[in-house]
């Protein structure tokens, strides 16, 4: 059985895989390419941005206008306390 670490990793890699194949039909459909922005941020709870909580205490004017223009992954969970695994294994590719 893969540990969780591992199998968050590969839930993560196949996210971005669907996002790239959208992207590859929406450039063969167009002929241009769409714009994607891949946002990892340290302490950021799901609440904290106004586009999850009307109730937030923090304005968030650009972010909210990124969720409201695109596509939101809602639904992601990390094995890890720290997000020292997924900073890794997202910039080199590899298991840490």
């Amino acid at each position: 059985m893969l540990s969780r670490n591992i199998l968050g990793l590969l839930l993560g890699v196949v996210a971005f895989a669907e996002i790239c194949a959208a992207a590859h039909a929406a450039e063969s459909a167009s002929g241009t390419l769409p714009h994607i922005v891949f946002i990892l941020a340290d302490d950021l709870g799901y609440g904290d941005l106004r586009c999850t909580n009307d109730d937030s205490k923090v304005s968030t004017p650009n972010m909210d206008r990124l969720a409201a223009e695109g596509v939101r992954f809602l639904d992601a969970h990390s094995a890890s306390s720290v997000c020292t695994p997924t900073r890794y294994g997202i910039l080199t590719g590899r298991y840490c």
